[in-house]
Parts: C-alpha cells; sequence; structure tokens
C-alpha cells in the first residue's frame, strides 16, 4: 500500500508508464523509434517480406509479454502509442488528461495481457481499452463539469500547400467550430466520429474498436455527422472539403 492509500505498484508497471510517458511527450516519435516489428537489418526488402516479419516479431513480443516480459511489453506497445495519445486528446480534448489516461491504458494492457486471446488484433484490443478509459474519464467530468473544448490541433485536418492565408484562417475557423461540436457530442457518438472520420479506421475496424455491432455503429455515426452538420452548417463542411 503507497502513503497516500492507494494499492502498491507493481515494479513491472513502469514499463507500462514509460510507454504511456513516451506517448504523452508527442507524436512522431514512433517513426524515430521504429514500430516494435520493424525488420532486423537484413531482413527481406521486400514489403511482403517486410510485413511478414514485422508480424512474426509482433507475434513474439506478445508471446514474450504474456508471460511476464515487461521490456516486451514495452516494444510491443511502443508502436501505437503515439497514436493511442493523439486517439485520447481528441476524446478528451485535454493534454493533461490524456496523459493521465494514457498511463492507466497501458497498466491495464499489461495487467491484462495474459488475458488476450487474439480474438483481434492486439491494435483493436489495446484502442478498445483506450476508448473504454475515455469513456470512463468522460463519466466522470459529467458528474464534475467543466467545459472543455477539443482544440484544432487534435483534430489534424489536412491543408492544401496551394492554399492561401484567407483559406488557412478559414479552415482554423472551421477547426475550432468542428471541436467544439465534437465537444458537445455524447461520447458514444464521439467516439465514433473520431474512429471514422477523424482516425480514418474502416468500419469494422472502428466498430470492434467501440465494441459493438456494424450496424449500430453506422447508426451513431450518422447521428455524429447529422449533429456535427448542424451544429456547424452544410456549407462550413463544403468549403473544407468534406
Amino acid at each position: 500500500m503507497s502513503p497516500d492509500g492507494r494499492p502498491a505498484r507493481d515494479p513491472a508497471d513502469n514499463s507500462a508508464v514509460g510507454a504511456a510517458r513516451a506517448a504523452a511527450r508527442g507524436p512522431a516519435t514512433a517513426a524515430a523509434r521504429g514500430p516494435a516489428g520493424a525488420a532486423e537489418p537484413g531482413a527481406p526488402g521486400t514489403a511482403t517480406g517486410a510485413a511478414a516479419t514485422a508480424a512474426e516479431t509482433e507475434a513474439g513480443l506478445l508471446a514474450r509479454a504474456q508471460a511476464g516480459d515487461a521490456g516486451a511489453f514495452e516494444r510491443l506497445s511502443g508502436a501505437y502509442t503515439d497514436r493511442l495519445f493523439m486517439l485520447l486528446l481528441r476524446l478528451l480534448g485535454d493534454r493533461a488528461e490524456a496523459e493521465d489516461v494514457a498511463q492507466e491504458v497501458m497498466l491495464r494492457a499489461w495487467r491484462g495481457i495474459s488475458q488476450f486471446r487474439g480474438q483481434s488484433s492486439y491494435f483493436t484490443w489495446l484502442y478498445r481499452i483506450a476508448v473504454n478509459e475515455a469513456n470512463r474519464a468522460l463519466e466522470r467530468r459529467a458528474r464534475h463539469p467543466a467545459k472543455v473544448s477539443i482544440g484544432t490541433r487534435e483534430l489534424d485536418l489536412p491543408a492544401s500547400p496551394a492554399e492561401d492565408p484567407y483559406r488557412l484562417a478559414e479552415n482554423r475557423e472551421l477547426r475550432r467550430a468542428l471541436g467544439a461540436a465534437l465537444a458537445g457530442l455524447p461520447p458514444p457518438l464521439r467516439t465514433a466520429i473520431v474512429l471514422r472520420d477523424v482516425e480514418g479506421l474502416s468500419t469494422q475496424e472502428a466498430a470492434e474498436i467501440a465494441g459493438v455491432g456494424q450496424a449500430a455503429f453506422k447508426s451513431r455515426l450518422h447521428q455524429a455527422r447529422l449533429r456535427v452538420r448542424a451544429a456547424i452548417g452544410d456549407e462550413a463542411l463544403v468549403t473544407s472539403g468534406g
């Protein structure tokens, strides 16, 4: 038991926390770090060969992590920490809260990895934990409301290099309006539109992560899009290219 009365943390949990903290330092670190499944020097140079090697390496890391190897868990999860942190930031709209929830996600993943049966990809399983933890955080926030708007950087809408300053300013305004609209959605609808339209996942992947069937997910996504359009206007969406 820790001095503040909470259960003492297993020393191996530090590996999970380290992975979460690496994500919180900001995106683009994964490219420098390389995915957990990156091919070693001398591996086959073809895309097919690299993909096969990556899959084999991830499977090996998963097996070691399930056997209690904290270092293997950190490498396995490290390939996804940047994306996972950005997902949490988009769902929660608050960097400090996203950092806290990211640590909780990694701890839950580490403590539950022995129960992972491979019925989905590891990425899907990890994202599902993240969505569940984000929803818990949003439920806690609802009991103690404080207005938090999703920022423009979290939405990360692409801009054309040829756009003039007027168009760029217009897009910034759109992103602000879109962030406010997303922040006003109920968590299930916000999750649907973030996973599908912001993260760019397929309907099947997004539905699996949300923990619902594809028909139910499509219904949520449709409702979310309608509410966003009502909040910011169809004209703004057309102007943005959406």
